[in-house]
């Protein structure tokens, strides 16, 4: 299985099992010394692993080993997933999606087979979620800016809140998760990889705002955001635009002037 072409599946699954037979073993020894320090009075060992951070020490000591066979799938399936590239295709939703998985109680088995099923299902369907993030931004544009075109992407966008205009004046984290969206379209689109989540726009936006700066750039785009909450987009490379228009013609192919087509 190549779906995450840098990592051996076998022997990440192997190292996992590794863990939990340590992880059994060293259960079985603090019970040893559980029971050789109630003999002796020296104190409840079951107290040096009160629920903490992760909250499953605990039932780790009274054999339910379920927690603790989540947080170790958990930290795979991450893992995978960030090797994997598919990450770059996911718009936010389904990011969003992901990560509400990702902490569910019963998180899916890090299985040979449910590795194969999820990576096999994101990567045939990595197009389609891209040009949904596409779609989407095209979509919540408000056609109460005559800026924003209503058949097409045109040389200069307007978004909606953008900076909350409440006395507080931070960003919207949901909307700028829709700039991080057209950011990565835009690097996809320019055959590069995303930049970094630490550096992506939405990041950058959150920054600015909260140091009341009022602009920033993109190598695809200037942006500038305004106390209404508003934020205007202008692109830099007529040729990307005309990119992002064949995605929105590609799905609405009877509802988009045609010349975007």
């Amino acid at each position: 299985m190549d779906l995450v072409k840098s990592v051996s599946i076998g022997n990440l699954l192997n190292q996992r099992e590794a863990v939990l037979q340590r992880l059994r073993s060293a259960r079985d020894l603090i019970e040893e010394a559980r029971k050789i320090a109630s003999a002796a009075h020296l104190g409840c060992v079951e107290d040096m692993f009160s629920p903490g951070r992760y909250g499953f020490a605990g039932n780790f000591l009274t054999g339910d080993f379920g927690n603790v066979e989540r947080w170790i799938d958990k930290a795979g399936w991450e893992y995978l997933m960030a090797e994997s590239g598919i990450r770059t295709f996911m718009d936010s939703a389904t990011r969003q999606r992901w990560a509400e998985a990702m902490n569910k109680e019963e998180i899916p088995p890090l299985t040979v087979d449910v590795i194969a099923s999820t990576f096999g299902q994101l990567y045939e369907n990595r197009q389609q979620m891209f040009e949904n993030g596409v779609v989407e931004i095209f979509r919540r544009l408000s056609w109460n800016y005559k800026t924003n075109e209503p058949f097409k992407f045109g040389r200069r966008i307007v978004l909606s809140y953008i900076l909350q205009s409440d006395r507080w004046g931070g960003a919207y984290p949901r909307n700028c998760d829709q700039l991080d969206d057209l950011e990565r379209a835009l690097y996809v689109l320019d055959g590069k990889p995303e930049p970094d989540h630490r550096q992506s726009i939405g990041t950058i936006v959150r920054s600015k705002i909260y140091g009341k700066e009022w602009s920033a750039e993109t190598d695809y785009f200037a942006l500038r955001w305004y106390k209404k909450g508003s934020a205007h987009v202008t692109f830099k490379r007529p040729d990307l635009i005309g990119k992002l228009n064949s995605i929105l013609a590609a799905r609405y192919p009877n509802a988009l002037a045609s010349d975007t087509r």
